[in-house]
């Protein structure tokens, strides 16, 4: 068994109290379970409503929230009153999640995402459609896809010390859900952040621009039929450094870790940095697999990165 080491935390600090103590239900938390500049709400949707096309933080209070909004137009801040637990489980608006974001921007802080199932087979704790989207110290597990966005190529994707947990799914003859998949956006940045126990799909997917990946783990040995850990199927630019990689032995694809370009080389990949990265199999591990492989057919920056026995650093596809 390969023991994870981490230079710094890659959990969001309130996983502890997670683990100790169930949230209440909002009704017992004394006071609207959502609330703008001290004036209760008693629906998501009422809130969100309320700040309209201006802007506004909405809080959220502790509790098991079986509740979902659509957010249309405005800047809109989803923020826990206590990091860790407010928990929006479960319901998913207009059939795809807790939130579905098209407004003119917006930022989730300390929001819990669980057990979204919708029958598309894409239930995710947030559907972001349009405009920039700031996630921090944020938890998404056993639902069929953590973030999924839509196209907006002048729009950035943001997501900092969250956790993404027993994500996606190859099932039912769908197209498969991942952990995170985000389609072509401007630019994406994925910092300090875990995945881990995939059921399906890939850790990462991202049609972005751009993507700078850094300081993450990516622990698959508890995944379940399981494909890359990250997947660039457009091809992108910008870096991705300073991650964990550690590939389990349950795979429905263990060809590679890395994949650029696997679909389509509609985005440019020329100079894409990967560097400074630990790569591992499972010990023991008989099979061998490639720490990147390549379809765009253009030179990728590829440094220094620590591979363990059975990785291959490159091959072109």
């Amino acid at each position: 068994m390969i023991r994870l080491i981490f230079a710094r935390p890659v959990l969001p600090l309130f996983a502890l109290p997670l683990l100790l103590a169930p949230a209440p239900l909002p009704a017992q938390t004394g006071g609207a379970p959502y609330s703008i500049d001290g004036r209760g709400f008693a629906r998501l949707q009422e809130a969100v409503d309320a700040i309209g096309d201006g802007e506004g933080v909405i809080r959220i209070a502790p509790g098991y929230h079986r509740d979902c909004a659509v957010q249309s137009a405005g800047r809109v801040a989803f923020v826990a009153a206590e990091p860790g637990r407010a928990i929006f489980d479960g319901v998913a608006c207009e059939g795809k999640a807790a939130l579905v974001l098209r407004g003119a921007g917006a930022r989730v802080e300390g929001l819990v995402f669980q057990n979204m199932r919708v029958p598309d087979g894409n239930g995710a704790g947030i559907r972001l459609e349009r405009s920039d989207l700031e996630v921090a110290d944020s938890l998404f597990r056993n639902s069929e896809e953590g973030i999924l966005t839509a196209d907006d190529p002048r729009a950035a994707l943001t997501i900092d010390r969250s956790t993404f947990s027993r994500l996606g799914r190859c099932d039912r003859g769908l197209s498969c859900a991942h952990s995170v998949y985000t389609g072509i956006y401007g630019r994406l940045t994925v910092t300090r952040t875990r995945f881990e126990k995939g059921s399906g799909g890939h850790y990462l997917k991202s049609r972005a621009v751009v993507v700078d990946v850094s300081d993450n783990s990516f622990d698959d040995t508890q995944g379940t039929g399981t494909n890359y850990m990250i997947d660039l199927p457009s091809g992108s630019v910008g870096r991705i450094t300073g991650n964990l990689f550690v590939q389990g032995r349950d795979k429905e694809n263990y060809s590679a870790l890395i994949a650029v370009a696997a679909e389509e080389r509609k985005n440019p990949s020329r100079g894409l940095s990967i560097a400074n990265n630990r790569a591992r199999l499972p010990d023991d591990m008989e099979r061998k697999s490639v720490f990147v492989a390549d379809w765009s057919g253009e030179p990728l920056a590829i440094a220094a990165n620590d591979l363990g026995p059975g990785l291959t650093r490159f091959e072109k596809r």
